[in-house]
């Protein structure tokens, strides 16, 4: 386990040292560090308590806090000097009233800020540097224990402005100009430092020191005679050879042969553990490493996207999980991710790719970029793209990006999802490539135009009006939320590289990727002998969307050299509609079958497309005209492509094939989610129920938080029993969601398998399709079909019943 958690997440356990605590830790140090390759084990002199010492040496604090509700600037500080002052006393007060002294008694004063406009407040620490006035004070004391003269004096008022401004732009990796900061709350903590508890040094002693008596013990070469040191009587600076034992009333300390343990100043051990010599990392491929530095880049990215969720605004962001962040190498290759969204993942790699093409000699550092259009990469408009160039020395190193699914950006519906979205501008606006930062400095009036533009295109007769985004506050938070991960991502690879050099990290990029690739092409030729192919042979599938539009794949597998052609030839011409999938969508369906193939645990990288050519024929439904609408191929083209793949490499039953796309709104707001549905059963395994499938990994809001933000009321969240389709084992159910309405609102659900029901696999029988219906407040019910929009009113209730999925075998079999 100790391993597990420290390899997982990209720490070289050799490069850190063992600490040990408790009884009888250090019994067990010597095995546990020479296992994980650790030189080194630090013991503490009182490991057997060190809960209680800790507790001895902790100081006391009191905190005091309270809401401000001001504007930072120079008429607002005498004003905050004096709530700070209030705050001190009561704290300082408490701890007096305890017992402690004046003298002991240290105090810290923060505020609280954020810009005007924004969501995320900063609780700044009082700046270190003041200039004081020198005719009211002589004392360095700071200004919390000043004389009551210099803290009113507004010239001596530390400036927390500049240093937000420092932090937020550190934080961020932008700021705001000319924009107010606001004081959420003055808050203040007051330190009283423990006395209780001081470490003293031991006496020094020289020689060796001798034992107190010896005993018997068995180690892995065999048995040894081993003598019995008392901790007490050692002095600092002997040295113990191992085996021996240490002893006193709270611990017992092994060292084992070919160990040696060195007594502290303070009465410490340090033991120094015999283990292999490890070379100096270096470009070439190493096992350990590799998965070391696979393991560091998706950690990486997993703090990108844990700062995205902390730093954003929107429930779909926020709460249900919408986004994905991934890191790249210095051409745009995807080199990690972390586990966010499938469909983002595999198509952004393009998104990085067409930015650098379009903007590669005109980006200097301090410049973002934001892009959402299909023809740049983009899976459809809703994900706004934001991407970020690693700079070294002058030039982009890597690339950061964040893909996060906007809840709406305009169009003709709220919700930016419409289900009868004929053209790609109904869908919302279109961005192929903008600077969302440039030098350092947030373009907020330039975004906020784009953001607004799909409200003021023209209309021709017969068409329905358009919005611009209907909360553009969201959206300029998320953005920003965006840039805020992507910096974090920055600092961490910098700082991988300062640790490892340049060299190490870009070669280990490539290393991953290779990798990647070696597993894709050796899982193609087992899968190839497995199933009794031709050296050169192919697997076959096809599907229909509910329209009827075929979806048609023939992969050909070479098992000389491990490649593979994806070929949709005889897929379905492009739609007048929107489930027409951009081609990025397909290659991230293939990314995401081959790497469910793979047995071994790598990252979902570029390398896994290396062996795979892809053919998809222009005109086709997977890979429209530039102006198609789109909306519906990233989320529900995208898994009946899934469904395909898998289906020719005889690997599972369909999935529920869908996302069931609710959204509702008004001109105000518009609100989005996707709903799960039942899992296809494979060859050793039951669907699950009720889950995300595939190209999706999203949470559903939380009925709390869907009716404390939007008018709605959630009636039932269920699952839909006896959904999944039977068989040897079984397809996972459906759900069930059905939600009321409390003012009038535009309603639409966006959903797929409503027509062709999800299949079993190897005698395994179907899945239930879905189905969505309409309740009026009237009694009146009417059916949906798979697509449709309609106004609700007051009282009225839709209810969307998911498919499930397909089961796998003969059921008496």
């Amino acid at each position: 386990p100790i391993r597990e958690i420290s390899v997982m997440r990209g720490f070289d356990t050799k490069e850190h040292v063992l600490a040990c605590f408790g009884g009888a830790g250090g019994q067990h140090a010597c095995a546990i560090a020479r296992e994980l390759g650790i030189s080194r084990i630090f013991i503490h002199r009182f490991a057997g308590v060190l809960s209680a010492y800790g507790m001895g040496l902790a100081n006391i604090v009191e905190e005091r806090q309270e809401p401000a509700a001001l504007v930072y600037d120079a008429d607002t500080k005498s004003t905050l000097s004096a709530r700070l002052n209030s705050l001190n006393t009561v704290a300082t007060n408490a701890l007096l009233q305890q017992g402690y002294p004046q003298s002991q008694i240290e105090s810290k004063r923060f505020l609280n800020l954020r810009y005007q406009g924004t969501d995320t407040a900063l609780m700044i620490p009082e700046p270190e540097s003041l200039t004081y006035n020198a005719e009211l004070t002589n004392c360095g004391l700071g200004f919390a224990n000043s004389s009551p003269e210099l803290q009113s004096s507004a010239g001596s008022f530390p400036d927390y402005g500049q240093a937000f401004r420092e932090i937020y732009r550190r934080e961020f990796g932008f700021e705001l100009v000319n924009r107010d900061i606001l004081v959420d709350d003055v808050r203040v903590r007051v330190t009283a430092n423990s006395p209780s508890l001081q470490k003293f040094p031991i006496a020094n002693k020289s020689g060796t020191p001798q034992p107190d008596s010896q005993t018997r013990c068995y180690f892995e070469s065999g048995w040894h005679d081993t003598p019995i040191f008392l901790l007490d009587q050692l002095g600092a600076g002997q040295r113990l050879d191992g085996p021996a034992i240490l002893m006193q009333d709270t611990s017992t300390i092994l060292i084992e042969p070919g160990c040696f343990a060195e007594i502290t100043e303070f009465g410490d051990v340090v033991i120094t553990v015999e283990t292999k010599t490890q070379l100096e990392i270096g470009t070439q491929s190493d096992p350990i490493q590799l998965s070391i530095f696979s393991n560091l880049f998706m950690s990486i990215a997993e703090q990108m996207g844990r700062t995205l969720q902390r730093t954003a605004i929107s429930t779909n962001i926020k709460e249900r999980l919408d986004f994905s962040c991934a890191i790249f190498d210095e051409s745009g290759g995807l080199v990690a991710n972390a586990p966010h969204v499938p469909v983002h993942l595999g198509a952004m790699s393009d998104a990085v790719r067409r930015q650098i093409e379009l903007q590669g000699n005109q980006l200097r550092e301090g410049d973002v970029l934001v892009s959402n259009h299909p023809i740049a990469g983009g899976s459809h408009l809703p994900d706004i793209t934001v991407i970020t160039p690693v700079w070294r020395d002058g030039h982009p190193i890597f690339f950061i990006a964040s893909r996060g699914h906007h809840a709406d950006i305009g169009g003709i519906s709220p919700g930016s999802m419409p289900p009868f979205s004929r053209k790609l501008l109904e869908e919302g606006v279109c961005i192929k490539s903008f600077k969302l930062v440039e030098n350092g400095v947030f373009n907020e009036e330039g975004i906020t135009e784009l953001l607004l533009e799909p409200g003021t295109l023209p209309r021709g007769p017969g068409e329905a009006s358009m919005s611009g985004a209907r909360q553009l506050s969201d959206n300029l938070s998320d953005l920003k939320a965006q840039v805020a991960a992507n910096q974090r991502g920055i600092d961490l690879l910098l700082e991988m590289v300062e640790h490892y050099s340049l060299d190490v990290v870009q070669a280990y990029m490539q290393h991953i990727q290779a990798n990647a690739e070696a597993a894709v092409r050796q899982m193609l030729t087992d899968l190839s002998e497995r199933e009794g192919l031709k050296k050169v042979d192919s697997l076959s599938a096809q599907d229909f969307l509910d329209d009827g539009s075929p979806i048609v794949l023939k992969i050909t597998i070479d098992r000389r050299d491990g490649s593979a052609v994806f070929d949709f030839t005889g897929t379905g011409p492009e739609l007048w509609g929107n489930l027409n999938a951009p081609r990025a969508v397909t290659n991230s369906a293939i990314l995401y079958g081959l790497r469910c193939l793979i047995p071994q645990d790598i990252p979902l990288n570029q390398g896994c497309l290396n062996p795979i050519k892809v053919i998809v024929p222009e005109g086709t439904l997977l890979s429209p005209s530039e102006h198609a609408a789109v909306v519906g191929g990233n989320v529900l083209t995208s898994q009946r492509v899934t469904d395909v793949i898998l289906r020719a490499f005889h690997a599972c039953a369909a999935s529920q094939g869908c996302t069931n796309n609710f959204t509702f709104g008004n001109e105000r707001f518009g609100y989005y989610e996707t709903i799960g549905g039942g899992a296809g059963a494979g060859a050793s395994w039951h669907g699950q129920s009720g889950v995300h499938t595939h190209m999706t990994n999203t949470r559903i809001t939380d009925p709390e938080i869907l009716e404390r933000r939007f008018p709605v009321m959630l009636r039932e969240f269920s699952i839909r029993q006896g959904t999944g389709g039977d068989g040897k084992f079984r397809g996972g159910d459906g759900l069930v969601r059905e939600v009321e309405f409390l003012e009038p609102l535009n309603a639409a659900i966006l959903s797929e398998r409503r027509v062709h029901r999800p299949y079993g696999l190897n005698g395994g029988d179907s899945g239930k399709s879905g189905r969505n219906l309409f309740f009026r407040k009237d009694g009146t019910t009417l059916f949906l079909g798979g697509k449709n929009e309609i106004r609700a009113e007051s009282g009225d209730r839709i209810r969307i019943e998911t498919p499930g999925g397909g089961g796998f075998g003969k059921a008496d079999s």
